[in-house]
C-alpha cells in the first residue's frame, strides 16, 4: 500500500468513525497482531537458527547440549558471533545491533519514527545471536521489532507525533504481551519505559494492543506462565529486613552488570583500531563457547537453569558461580556487539543471586524462612527491576511469569530497594546507560526530551546583517544601526564568519572618526564568537545563550565549515520551547493526540 491509499484509508475510517479515541483504537488493535505475529515469528526464528546451530531447539539448552560434540559447542557461538559482525556492519547504522534504548529515543526524540528496515536486520541479528548460544536476552529485540512495526504503521497513515509515539506504545506492549503472556505488564512497560506517562488517550489503544498480542500468543503457544514454581508464601513479616537486604545485593549485581558491559562497549571501540568491529562478536563467542563446555546454563536466555533454581535444586557455590558467569558473559556479548536484550539474563543474574542469599539466610532462622524459591523469585524481580529501569513492569512481570501473588510484598520491597539504591549509585537503568554513551540523556526529564526533539534549523532567521571583513568604520556603524540587538556578523569573501561586532567592540572608535583609517571590521571584530550549528537541538542553544548572555547567535552549515546560513534569536527559542510544553503537558492529560 503506496502512502497516498493508506493516507486516504486513514482519513477514510476518521470520516466514518468521527473520533480520534476510536480511530486510535481501531489501529491499536492491527497494531497489537501485528506486533505479535512479530514476535512469535521472532521467537521461531530463534529455534530455527538454534536448531542449525546447535542441532536441536526449543528451551531445554542445557539438556540438549549435553548431546551434541564439544567442538560443535565452541564452535556455534564463534561462527554465530562472525555472522552476525558481518551483517552488523553492513545493515545497521554504526555497525551495531539495536535495542530498546533505540525504541526510547524515537519516542523521545523522532516523533515516535522508526525504520521498519533497521527493525527487521535487528530482529534477524538477535535471533542468530541467541541461536547460536550468545548469552542474551529474547525480549529486547522482540519490543524493537514490535515498535519498528507500529512506526512504519504510523508513517504510512500520516500520523502526528503523539499518535505516532502512542502507536509505538501500542507495538512495544504488544510484543512484550507476546513475549511473557503478561498483557498487565505489556501496558505498563509501555507506558512507563517508552511513553513516560498514563493519559487516556495513550492508556486505552495500548491496552487494546497488549490484549490482542495476549491473544495472538496464547492462541500460538497456549496459556500457561513462562515458569512453573512451587507454591509459596511468606511465613512470618520478620522476612522483611531480609527481602530489601537481598535487594541490596541484587542492586551491585545489576551495577556489575551495566558497568562491565559498558566498559567491554568502550574497549571495543578502542580495539577497533586494531581489530575489525565486526570479528568482536565472534571473539566473544569463543569465551562463550569455552565456558559453555563447563558451564552451558550461561547459554541464550537460561530458562531452564532460571527453572532449576526456582526449584531449589542448585547448590551454594554452583548459584553464585553462576551468577559471576553469567554477568561476564552478557556483558562480554552485549558490548562485543552480539544483538539480544538484556532481560532474560538479568532475571537469570537474579535467580541465582536471590537463590544464593536464601540458602544463606536460611542458616540462623530456619523456622522464619519461606524457602530459596522465593528468594530466588523476590531476586529476579530486584535484578531485572534495576537493570531495566522500571520497577512497576518488572514487579507484576514477575507476577505474570509465575502466577504466584503470594510473594508480591516481597517482590515489591525487594524491587524498590534495588532500583533506589541503583539509581542513586550508578545511574537510572541499562537503557539509560546505552544512550548516555550516546550523548543523549533522557533520563533528566520530559521538558529536556522535548528541547532535544527541536532544532535549531527550524527557528533560524535571516534578518541578521552581515558585513565584509574589509569593511571600513563607516560601514562598520551605519550598519550596527539596523542590525538586530545591535550585533554585526563580519564574513569573508566566501562567506565564511570570522567574527561579530556590537557596539561595546567598537570602543572609542564608535565616537572618535580619527581612528577610523587604523581599523577594519576585521580589527575590530571579536574573534571565534559562539555559534551554533544547524543541526543543533534546543537544549544546546539554550546553554549557549545562557553562557554567553546574548540574544543573538549565529548559525552556520557546521562548525568545520564555518559558512554562515542565518541567525537564532533567544525569545524564539523560548517561545518554541514554552509550546513544546504546553504541548506536552495536554498530550499527558489526554487532551490532544
Amino acid at each position: 500500500m503506496s502512502d497516498h491509499l493508506a493516507g486516504r484509508a486513514f482519513l477514510g475510517v476518521k470520516k466514518l468513525v468521527k473520533n480520534d479515541q476510536l480511530v486510535m483504537s481501531l489501529f491499536a488493535l492491527l497494531v497489537g497482531f501485528a506486533a505479535a505475529a512479530g514476535a512469535v515469528a521472532f521467537r521461531e526464528a530463534i529455534h530455527l537458527f538454534q536448531k542449525g546451530f546447535l542441532g536441536f531447539s526449543g528451551e531445554l539448552v542445557v539438556s540438549g547440549v549435553a548431546l551434541i560434540p564439544d567442538w560443535r559447542l565452541v564452535l556455534a557461538p564463534t561462527l554465530g558471533g562472525l555472522i552476525v559482525g558481518i551483517l552488523a556492519k553492513w545493515v545497521m547504522p554504526g555497525g551495531r545491533p539495536q535495542g530498546v534504548a533505540h525504541v526510547i529515543e524515537a519516542s523521545a526524540l523522532r516523533a515516535g519514527r522508526m525504520s521498519v528496515r533497521q527493525g527487521l536486520g535487528a530482529a534477524t541479528i538477535s535471533a542468530i545471536s541467541i541461536g547460536s548460544g550468545a548469552s542474551v536476552g529474547r525480549e529486547g529485540p522482540a519490543v524493537h521489532l514490535g515498535a519498528a512495526l507500529a512506526s512504519y504503521v504510523g508513517r504510512l497513515l500520516n500520523f502526528s507525533r503523539s499518535q505516532s509515539r502512542t502507536l509505538l506504545g501500542c507495538g512495544v506492549a504488544a510484543a512484550v504481551a507476546a513475549s511473557f503472556n503478561a498483557p498487565i505488564a505489556g501496558v505498563f512497560f509501555a507506558l512507563e519505559v517508552v511513553i513516560g506517562h498514563y493519559a487516556l488517550s495513550a492508556f486505552a489503544p495500548i491496552v487494546i494492543a497488549s490484549v490482542c498480542g495476549t491473544i495472538v500468543s496464547r492462541m500460538y503457544f497456549g496459556d500457561f506462565p513462562a515458569f512453573v514454581v512451587p507454591s509459596h508464601q511468606i511465613t512470618s513479616f520478620w522476612e522483611f529486613p531480609a527481602f530489601a537486604l537481598l535487594g541490596i545485593v541484587c542492586a551491585f549485581a545489576a551495577i556489575a552488570l551495566m558497568w562491565i558491559a559498558g566498559q567491554v562497549e568502550k574497549g571495543s571501540v578502542v580495539l577497533g583500531d586494531r581489530i575489525p568491529r565486526w570479528v568482536h562478536p565472534a571473539l566473544a563467542g569463543i569465551v562463550v563457547g569455552v565456558v559453555a563446555l563447563w558451564y552451558p546454563e550461561i547459554l541464550g536466555v537460561g530458562y531452564e537453569a532460571m527453572d532449576t533454581a526456582l526449584n531449589g535444586v542448585y547448590g551454594f557455590e554452583m548459584l553464585v558461580t553462576l551468577c559471576v558467569l553469567k554477568i561476564a558473559m552478557t556483558a562480554l556479548c552485549v558490548g562485543a556487539g552480539f544483538g539480544g536484550g538484556v532481560f532474560s539474563p538479568s532475571l537469570f543474574i537474579g535467580a541465582m543471586v536471590g537463590g544464593a542469599f536464601g540458602w544463606l539466610s536460611r542458616i540462623p532462622f530456619p523456622d522464619l524462612h519461606s524457602g530459596s524459591g522465593a528468594y530466588t523469585l523476590i531476586g529476579m524481580g530486584a535484578v531485572s527491576g534495576a537493570v531495566l529501569g522500571a520497577p512497576i513492569s518488572t514487579i507484576l512481570i514477575i507476577f505474570e511469569l509465575t502466577g504466584d501473588y503470594r510473594l508480591t510484598i516481597g517482590v515489591m520491597i525487594g524491587v524498590v530497594t534495588a532500583s533506589v539504591l541503583t539509581r542513586v549509585l550508578y545511574g537510572h537503568s541499562f537503557f539509560a546507560d546505552q544512550l548516555k554513551r550516546r550523548g543523549l540523556e533522557l533520563q533528566a526529564g520530559h521538558d529536556v526530551a522535548a528541547l532535544r526533539s527541536l532544532r535549531v534549523h527550524d527557528l533560524t532567521r535571516d534578518d541578521h546583517v552581515t558585513v565584509s571583513q574589509d569593511a571600513n568604520c563607516d560601514v562598520i556603524r551605519d550598519n550596527l544601526r539596523h542590525a538586530p540587538q545591535n550585533e554585526l556578523f563580519v564574513v569573508d569573501e566566501k562567506d565564511r564568519l570570522v567574527g561579530t561586532i556590537t557596539l561595546a567592540d567598537l570602543g572609542d572608535v564608535a565616537f572618535d572618526k580619527s581612528q577610523d583609517p587604523d581599523h577594519s571590521a576585521r580589527d575590530l571584530a571579536r574573534r571565534n564568537p559562539p555559534v551554533l550549528a544547524m543541526g543543533d537541538d534546543l537544549q544546546r542553544a539554550i546553554r549557549m545563550f545562557t553562557k554567553v548572555d546574548e540574544g543573538l547567535l549565529a548559525v552556520v552549515d557546521s562548525t568545520e565549515s564555518m559558512k554562515l546560513i542565518a541567525c537564532l534569536h533567544e525569545r524564539d527559542v523560548m517561545r518554541a520551547y514554552n509550546q513544546a510544553l504546553i504541548n506536552q503537558r495536554a498530550e499527558e492529560h489526554g487532551e490532544t493526540l
